[in-house]
């Protein structure tokens, strides 16, 4: 059966009659082609041809007064009106295969890390697939362990979960990334680098992830100097890979570096394709993709496994609040917000834990867990609420109990949320120190010692020594 279905994937592969167009407009990076408007659908995949005969494989992404409009997975260069344009068919199909752990693949899911040929799997999978139907998908699972002391501790993820991760450039997010697929316990790593800086790939799979990280681990690649077709496809990839693993019955850890470039490159195609600009020169269909994209992460059908998605998002400036970033924090699961002060501390990761939420609790944490939690809480929030008067020396000690309290447990709580690259920490170990850091500053003073008796009346003094 496995043979008979690896032939019928590959009969589905199969070219029918060709049929040819030409270009007649080209502009910026789409375009316009007669003769095929007949023939052709969205989604569909074309060939363009340079005056050489060169190959430019495209996508149709639209149509516009009666002509397909293309966009190219490569450089233009070499085509000009009246190039030939041939049909192909419709695009969208990949083939994991377990043998892709370890390796590291283009947008395309060929290889692009020297270690040969990928094996192919038997049945195709749409890059688009839908997510699981709503009743169909269990609960939010157990928490998964991460290793990681602030996230196990203040920001939990849970197995289906799907968290956020808002942060500038620069303050650490592939560091995370990193420490996550090296120290949890999921069982295969999806990690689709998107619109990454080529010089940056091989420093995040050797430095960041190391081989243990990556023995578990199917990297998908795009950097930000391909086409944005290329960009936005990596991104479905990454989906359709952890989709494949989930079927099959494992726990996957799905993440994305990042959300906010697959928006990028999404708003490049639908303005070439002729989509009004709306919020910040974000075309509408920006907002109807990233729903679409992140609802296939999460809780599987029963006999399925689970797809726990991280997604960062780059905010620009600082700006937590701009279209990307507020229309992903309202899907998603909860979110976890780095600072770039506190990175500028020195201190990582960058977490900022009054400003990060996790959907998952209270109900991922046991009672006593969360009276841990909250009591640390609340012991940063009140020193963060007095830090300045602290610095200036306005504050005096003894004014206030709790601030002082807080003061008391700052450096222990800063150390705790300190973790280097290569460490990782159970849960349960990292919930005693916690428990012991809160118990120490907030436990009732000692009694003070009796006061001596004092002495009668005529009875006789000790003797001198």
């Amino acid at each position: 059966m496995t043979i008979l279905a690896g032939l019928l994937a590959d009969i589905q592969q199969i070219e029918g009659p060709r049929f040819h167009g030409q270009v007649v407009t080209c502009s910026g990076l789409a375009l316009e082609v007669e003769g095929l408007e007949r023939r052709l659908s969205v989604g569909d995949g074309c060939r363009a041809f340079t005056r050489d005969g060169k190959p430019v494989p495209c996508e149709v992404v639209g149509f516009r007064q009666g002509r397909a409009v293309l966009l190219p997975f490569a450089p233009l260069e070499g085509i000009g009106l009246g190039s030939k344009v041939e049909a192909g068919t419709a695009m969208g199909l990949v083939r994991p295969h377990a043998g892709w752990l370890g390796r590291v693949v283009d947008a395309f899911g060929k290889p692009m890390d020297g270690k040969g040929s990928l094996l192919r799997g038997d049945d195709n999978r749409s890059l688009r697939a839908a997510p699981p139907p709503a009743f169909d998908r269990r609960r939010m699972g157990a928490r998964l362990e991460t290793g990681i002391r602030v996230m196990d501790s203040f920001v939990p993820l849970c197995r289906g979960q799907r968290l956020g991760i808002f942060a500038g450039s620069g303050v650490g997010k592939s560091t995370l990334l990193a420490m996550l697929a090296r120290s949890s316990a999921a069982q295969v790593n999806v990690i689709g680098l998107i619109g990454e800086r080529g010089r940056e790939v091989q420093e995040f799979i050797q430095d960041d992830l190391g081989e243990d990280g990556l023995a578990r681990s199917i990297i998908i690649v795009a950097t930000g100097d391909e086409p944005a077709l290329a960009r936005r496809q990596a991104a479905y990839l990454t989906m359709a890979v952890a989709e494949f693993f989930r079927d099959a019955g494992h726990d996957v850890l799905c993440m994305m570096d990042s959300v906010t470039r697959f928006a990028m490159a999404q708003r490049e195609i639908g303005l070439s394709a002729g989509e009004p600009p709306t919020t910040k020169g974000y075309p509408p269909s920006v907002f109807a993709e990233l729903p679409r994209l992140l609802e296939r992460a999460g809780s599987g059908r029963e006999g399925q496994g689970d797809i726990t998605g991280v997604f960062t998002v780059l905010v620009d400036g600082g700006d937590h609040d701009e279209p990307v970033a507020d229309a992903v924090r309202g899907i998603l699961d909860g979110h976890v917000v780095m600072d770039r002060k506190i990175a500028e501390r020195g201190r990582y990761p960058a977490i900022d834990v009054l400003k990060s939420v996790s959907r998952a609790l209270p109900g991922c944490h046991s009672e006593a867990e969360n009276a841990t939690m909250n009591g640390a809480r609340s012991l940063l929030s009140r020193y963060e609420a007095m830090e300045e008067m602290i610095r200036l020396g306005a504050y005096r000690l003894g004014s206030d109990a709790e601030v002082d309290q807080a003061i008391k447990a700052n450096p222990s709580l800063q150390e705790f949320l300190r973790q280097r690259k290569g460490e990782s920490t159970p849960s349960t170990t990292s919930f005693e120190v916690l428990g012991q850091i809160v118990a120490e500053v907030t436990a009732p003073p000692p009694p003070p010692p009796p006061e001596p008796e004092a002495r009668k009346p005529g009875a006789p003094r000790g003797k001198r020594g």
